[in-house]
C-alpha cells in the first residue's frame, strides 16, 4: 500500500503547533527551514503541494508572553492576528529561498460550507496550483467565531484535501503515529503501520488530549483521516521530527500510520455529485456540447447551452438536458441563473463584453459535474 504514498501526485501537508512552535517557545525556524526542503524536493519531482500550517495562535501567545491557551474568544482572536503575521513571514522567506513563492489562504468553516465561497475557495486554490505557487492555508482565528470555527486544524486539513482533490494528506505531529495501546503508560506500545480509516477498532486507541497548545489530539487526526478518505484521499500520521520525514515517506518507507480507503478519488467525488439530490435548475445542451461532456469528457462552456431554466444560484446543481430533454450530466454551476441566461450560446470573449467580468470559463468544470 505504501506505493499509493510515492505515487500521490498531489499532496496537502498539515503542521501542527506544537510542532511548529516547539512545544509554545516561539516558532522553530530550523524546523520549518528542514520541511521546506523536503516540500521543495517534491515539488521538484512534479508534486503539487498545499500546506496546512497551524501555528498563528501559538505564536502569538510567544510573542504575548501568555503560557497557558486562552479560552475566550476574542483572547484567541488577538493572539492569532499577532502570531498571523510571523507565521506567515516565516514561510514565506524560507520558501523565497529556493525561490518558491507562496500565498496565504486563511478559511472558515463556513467558506466550506457555503457552495458559493467553496467553489471560489477551490477555483483559487487550483489556479494557484496552476501557477506553480505554494498556498498557506490557515483557519481564520481571527474572524471565526465559536459557531463556525473547524475547532482543529486536522478537519481543516482534511476539508482542504477534499477541496483541491488530494491523493495524500500528511499530518505531522509530535508521536511517531496511532499506537495500539498509550505509548506514554505502555512501553510496549506499538505504531499501527496501516489500517482502513474505517476501521471501528482505531477509535478505541485514538484517546488522549491535544496538550496545552493545539485543539486536536489523535482522535481529531483519525477523523481527519476519515474525512479524507470520503473524498478518496489516503492520510498518513507521521512524526514530524523524524529525520527527512517528508522524503522518506516519498521514497516509501515505512513510516507512521497509513490510513487508507477503497474510495478511488474521481469516483468519490462523483458519487457525491451524482447523489445530490437538490437541483436548481435545468440548462439544454445543442449536440455539439452533448459529444463533449459524454464522449470527450470536457467542461460545459456557455457556447455549448441553448436555454436555461430555474431560479439557481452560483454553486448550486443543474441537470444538463439534451434537445430532447433526456437528462446527460449534472454539476455545480459557476453562474447563476440570470448570469448564465444572459450568456448562453457566447464565447469567452463575449462573457466578459456581456457580463463585464468571467467568473469561469466554463459554466461547469468537468470536475464538478457527472456524466449520467
Amino acid at each position: 500500500m505504501r506505493d499509493k504514498v510515492t505515487g500521490a501526485q498531489r499532496w496537502v501537508v498539515k503542521i501542527g503547533s506544537a510542532l511548529l512552535t516547539a512545544d509554545g517557545r516561539g516558532l522553530d525556524r530550523n524546523a520549518m527551514a528542514i520541511w521546506v526542503q523536503q516540500m521543495v524536493t517534491l515539488r521538484q519531482q512534479g508534486i503539487d503541494l498545499v500546506l496546512v500550517s497551524s501555528g498563528a495562535v501559538a505564536a502569538g501567545m510567544s510573542r504575548l508572553g501568555w503560557m497557558e491557551r486562552p479560552s475566550a474568544i476574542h483572547e484567541l482572536q488577538a493572539a492569532a492576528a499577532v502570531g498571523q503575521m510571523s507565521l506567515v513571514k516565516a514561510w514565506e522567506s524560507s520558501f523565497a529561498e529556493y525561490n518558491e513563492r507562496t500565498a496565504q489562504v486563511l478559511l472558515t468553516h463556513d467558506d466550506l460550507s457555503d457552495r458559493k465561497r467553496y467553489l471560489n475557495a477551490r477555483s483559487t486554490l487550483r489556479t494557484l496550483l496552476e501557477l506553480g505557487v505554494i498556498p498557506v492555508i490557515n483557519e481564520n482565528d481571527t474572524v471565526a467565531t465559536d459557531e463556525i470555527r473547524f475547532g482543529d486544524n486536522d478537519t481543516l486539513a482534511a476539508l482542504v484535501a477534499n477541496l483541491v482533490e488530494a491523493d495524500l494528506l500528511v499530518i505531522l505531529t509530535d508521536r511517531d503515529g496511532m499506537f495500539d495501546a498509550d505509548p506514554s503508560s505502555n512501553p510496549d506500545a506499538q505504531v499501527i503501520y496501516e489500517a482502513r480509516a474505517d476501521d471501528p477498532s482505531l477509535d478505541a486507541v485514538a484517546g488522549g488530549s491535544a496538550g496545552a497548545l493545539g485543539r486536536g489530539g489523535m482522535q481529531t487526526k483519525l477523523r481527519a483521516a476519515r474525512l479524507a478518505a470520503r473524498s478518496g484521499a489516503y492520510t498518513v500520521i507521521v512524526g514530524g521530527r523524524l529525520e527527512r520525514v517528508l522524503d522518506r515517506l516519498h521514497a516509501g518507507e515505512r513510516l507512521g500510520t497509513l490510513l487508507t480507503t477503497e474510495q478511488c478519488r474521481d469516483g468519490a467525488r462523483k458519487q457525491w455529485l451524482a447523489g445530490h439530490l437538490q437541483t436548481r435548475g435545468t440548462v439544454t445542451l445543442d449536440a455539439g456540447a452533448v459529444k463533449a461532456l459524454t464522449r470527450d469528457h470536457k467542461s460545459l462552456l456557455p457556447v455549448g447551452v441553448t436555454a436555461v431554466a430555474g431560479n439557481f444560484l452560483r454553486g448550486e446543481m443543474v441537470v444538463c438536458v439534451d434537445a430532447q430533454g433526456v437528462e446527460v450530466a449534472r454539476g455545480l454551476s459557476n453562474y447563476s441563473a440570470a448570469e448564465a441566461t444572459a450568456i448562453i450560446g457566447q464565447c469567452s470573449e463575449q462573457v466578459v463584453e456581456t457580463l463585464g467580468y468571467m467568473a469561469e470559463a466554463e459554466l461547469i468544470h468537468r470536475d464538478n459535474l457527472v456524466v449520467l
